[in-house]
């Protein structure tokens, strides 16, 4: 900081060569000057936060901070002193970063148990509640996030954003493929149909799959709408190679669930504070994941998914998950 305020103190024009006055503020609080000669005008050097932005990254961090632990935009307005516009760039920013560091360090991961689940969102307005003409419109309504979790190390191998059906199953189960090395392992998910073929066609060559399907009872009268339903019965259906009984498992990846809900204002149930774009929506899931992985102490292996997979020595700031 010392250093900074005596290069400023000593800004010359760059194109007059000039020893430049003081001039003022500029509306983020930088230091401006102005050449006696030409009169043109300068700010004191800095660095842009995330690569984008004049904010301090002291209220970035403390923004990115307040909306993976839960807080909604305009809560997160209210304690930063930020504006909404800045602190949703903010998201969007980080989200892309997390997204490219995911990207770069989970690939060819030795895994042994990995569980796959798919949680319920929407952007705008749910599936049920469109109007004739927002029928066939993909960008409003239900969007589902895939994910696949390693149930010994908790790390979030790779997740996927879409609708419910065959092109996201597929997109999510190639990403899984890059996500994993080709050591043998076992993957187990759900009951929906789609992942039989993708898993077949992309992940035959290195899993023992089984699915866990789940039979709920329907709701009784007078039960309340958003109670959980019972569980009538389970059946277990190998489907590819010989997968273990004893490690045929969603339980871990369906707790996952219960954190993004708790941790993600977005999919709070009976909110308002749900997403009204896929890109921020995204950007959410990525910075969730990525704090997860990388920032955030299990605490049933006392250290992060990423320090018990191998791919980080130590427990990330956010500052460095950003940086």
């Amino acid at each position: 900081m010392v250093m900074e305020q005596k290069l400023a103190k000593a800004m010359k024009c760059e194109i007059c060569n000039v020893k430049c006055q003081r001039f003022g503020k500029h509306r983020n609080g930088l230091a401006r000057f102005r050449c006696p000669a030409c009169k043109r005008t300068f700010t004191e050097p800095h660095r842009l936060t995330l690569g984008e932005m004049y904010v301090s990254e002291e209220k970035a961090l403390l923004a990115v901070q307040l909306l993976i632990e839960g807080n909604s935009i305009r809560s997160t307005q209210r304690i930063t002193g930020l504006d909404q516009n800045t602190i949703t760039k903010v998201l969007a920013l980080g989200g892309e970063r997390c997204e490219k560091l995911m990207g770069r360090l989970i690939v060819n991961v030795p895994v042994r148990d990995v569980e796959c689940d798919e949680i319920w969102g929407f952007i705008r307005k749910k599936e049920a509640h469109k109007k004739a003409a927002e029928a066939n419109d993909e960008t409003i309504g239900d969007a589902y996030c895939f994910v696949a979790i390693e149930r010994n190390t908790k790390l979030v191998l790779n997740f996927a954003l879409g609708r419910r059906n065959k092109a996201t199953t597929d997109i999510f189960i190639e990403g899984l493929r890059q996500a994993t090395s080709r050591q043998p392992f076992q993957i187990t998910t759900d009951g929906f149909a789609t992942y039989v073929k993708a898993i077949s066609d992309t992940l035959d060559d290195r899993v023992d799959f089984a699915q866990l399907i789940k039979i709920y009872t329907a709701s009784t009268e007078g039960e309340g709408r958003y109670s959980p339903a019972t569980v009538e019965s389970v059946e277990v259906v190998p489907v590819l190679g010989n997968p273990d009984p004893k490690r045929i498992c969603t339980s871990i990846v369906e707790r996952q669930n219960l954190t993004i809900r708790m941790q993600m204002r977005r999919l709070t149930r009976l909110t308002n504070a749900f997403s009204k774009k896929w890109e921020n929506l995204w950007a959410a899931y990525c910075l969730h994941f990525a704090n997860y992985n990388f920032c955030r102490v299990h605490r049933s292996i006392r250290v992060t998914p990423a320090m018990e997979s191998g791919l980080t020595d130590h427990i990330w700031t956010l500052a460095e998950l950003l940086a």
